[in-house]
C-alpha cells in the first residue's frame, strides 16, 4: 500500500510573526495628593478637609478601562472619581430635606470609586460636608474657578496623567520629522545606527529605554526617562552626551511614533522567507495600536542609516497614498495588455502633488 504524501504546512518564520513588543499596558499610580500638587495653582485648590485620604489612587493600577468616569459634576448613579460639586449641585443639596441630605452626603463620600471632591465657583463649604470628609478620610478641595472650567481642566490633565504606557527596549530617533523606533537584539547596532543618523542631522529621543503613552485612540507618543535624557551608549565609546557633542538641536524629549524599524542578523534562511515585493504590510501592536514595522537586515556593506532614511521616505510617500507597488504592478498589466507596446505613464509627480492636496 502506498502512503498518501503529507500536506506541506507553510508555517510563518517565528523571527517575522508581528507580535507585541513591550510587557503589558500600566496605568500610572496618581494619587489625591499627586494632583493637588500638580494643580493647586492653576485651579486655585484648598485642601479643605480629609487630609488622611491624600494616598487614595484616582485610578487602580490594573484598570481594565483606565479612564473611565475619571472627573465630572455629582453624580450618584455612575460616580466619577472626582466628583466635582458646583452651584447647581449645592443648590439641589440645599433643597434637600435633612435626612435625604444626610443620605446623600453618606453616598457621596462613603463611594469606593470617589477618591476627591471638589467644590467650585468660591462657593462657601457647609461643615457638615467637611465633617463627612474627615470621617470618611476623603479628600475635599475647593476651587475659586467654575465647575466647568475645573472639570475641563483636569480631564486634560488625567488624560495624560493616567494614559496607559509601557516601556520599550530600543532606539526612538526622529527622522525626517517622524517618530521612528530602532529595534532588534541587544549587541545588532541600534546606537551604532543612531550615531550615524545624528550625523546626518536626525534627532535623538531616547537610547536603550523609550517611554510609549497611548494619548488617543490610535495615537502614540514616545519620550525619555529623565534619566536617561540627552544620553547614548555606544559599545567601545561608553555614554555620549549628544546634546553637548552635537547641540541643542539633536535632541528632543518626545515625538508621535510613526514607524518601527527593526533590524535583524543576515540570515539564508530568513532571507529566502521575506516577501520582497512587500505586497502586505508588517505591523506590531504597541498599547493596543498597529505600528507599521520594517525589517532591515545587517550585513556587511550596507549602509543602515540610507536604508532607514529610505523606509521614511516610503513610509511618507504612503501616508500620501502613494503605493509603488500598485503603480508598478498596474503598469505591467498595460504593458501585457498591450502586447509590449511602451506608453508613456503618468508623472509620479502628478500623482505626489494630488495626494499631497487631499492630506493637506
Amino acid at each position: 500500500m502506498r502512503r498518501k504524501p503529507r500536506k506541506r504546512i507553510n508555517r510563518a518564520s517565528p523571527e517575522l510573526k508581528s507580535g507585541p513588543i513591550a510587557d503589558p499596558k500600566t496605568t500610572p499610580a496618581v494619587t489625591a495628593h499627586d494632583l493637588f500638587e500638580a494643580e493647586s495653582g492653576p485651579l486655585k485648590l484648598k485642601w479643605v478637609a480629609g487630609e488622611t485620604g491624600k494616598g487614595r489612587l484616582l485610578e487602580p493600577t490594573t484598570a481594565k478601562f483606565p479612564g473611565m468616569a475619571l472627573v465630572g459634576h455629582l453624580n450618584f448613579v455612575h460616580p466619577n472619581r472626582i466628583q466635582v460639586i458646583g452651584e447647581a449641585e449645592i443648590a439641589y443639596l440645599d433643597r434637600l430635606g435633612k435626612a435625604e441630605r444626610e443620605a446623600a452626603e453618606h453616598n457621596l463620600f462613603s463611594c469606593e470609586k470617589t477618591s476627591i471632591v471638589i467644590v467650585a465657583g468660591g462657593k462657601k463649604i457647609a461643615s457638615d460636608l467637611i465633617t463627612a470628609a474627615n470621617e470618611a478620610s476623603l479628600a475635599l478641595f475647593s476651587s475659586a474657578l467654575p465647575s466647568p472650567v475645573v472639570i475641563d481642566h483636569l480631564q486634560y490633565y488625567l488624560t495624560r496623567a493616567l494614559a496607559p504606557r509601557v516601556t520599550v527596549h530600543g532606539v526612538y530617533m526622529e527622522v525626517m520629522g517622524m517618530g521612528v523606533l530602532i529595534t532588534g537584539e541587544s549587541g545588532i547596532g541600534k546606537s551604532e545606527l543612531a550615531l550615524e543618523l545624528l550625523s546626518r542631522d536626525h534627532r535623538l529621543i531616547a537610547d536603550d529605554a523609550v517611554e510609549f503613552v497611548r494619548v488617543g485612540p490610535d495615537v502614540i507618543v514616545g519620550q525619555c526617562p529623565t534619566l536617561l535624557s540627552d544620553y547614548l551608549e555606544v559599545r567601545g565609546l561608553g555614554i555620549l552626551d549628544i546634546r553637548l557633542m552635537f547641540g541643542e538641536t539633536a535632541v528632543r524629549h518626545k515625538k508621535k511614533l510613526h514607524l518601527i524599524v527593526r533590524l535583524e542578523s543576515m540570515q539564508r534562511m530568513k532571507l529566502s522567507k521575506i516577501d520582497r515585493l512587500q505586497s502586505k504590510q508588517q505591523t506590531r501592536r504597541i498599547l493596543d495600536v498597529e505600528v507599521p514595522e520594517v525589517t532591515l537586515f545587517v550585513g556587511p556593506g550596507r549602509n543602515l542609516a540610507v536604508l532607514v532614511e529610505a523606509a521614511t521616505r516610503a513610509y511618507i510617500l504612503h501616508m500620501w497614498g502613494f503605493d509603488p507597488l500598485e503603480e508598478f504592478m498596474k503598469r505591467h498589466h498595460e504593458h501585457m495588455n498591450n502586447h509590449g507596446a511602451s506608453h508613456p505613464a503618468a508623472p509620479a509627480g502628478d500623482k505626489l502633488r494630488k495626494a499631497r492636496n487631499k492630506v493637506d
